[in-house]
């Protein structure tokens, strides 16, 4: 039985809106999907999930996503994609 997270919510946010230590904020995003397990592996050898218009492949270790098309097509420049904090994380905002 895998361990593995079977579905995630990413969030596509514009890189220039940053939090105090730079790095993107997960809450302002322009776009979110919430992608399930497919079972198979991508490309970048990491778990493939699919869902919304977005097929990922994340690295569930790290909830870092490694590749990702959104409706067929490579993500826009100046975008970067996120993974949603987990429930009761908080937002990964310095408050």
């Amino acid at each position: 039985m895998s361990t593995e997270p079977q579905r995630f919510e990413i969030l596509l946010v514009p890189e220039h809106v940053k939090n105090r230590t730079g790095a993107p904020q997960a809450d302002h995003p322009l776009r979110s999907a919430v992608v399930v397990a497919t079972g198979d592996t991508g490309a970048s050898g990491y778990p493939r999930y699919t869902g919304e218009g977005m097929e990922a492949d994340i690295d569930p270790a790290t909830r870092t996503v490694e590749a990702l098309l959104v409706d067929g097509s490579e993500l826009d420049p100046g975008l970067t994609a996120l993974i949603a904090p987990e429930p009761g994380k908080g937002t990964g905002r310095r408050q």
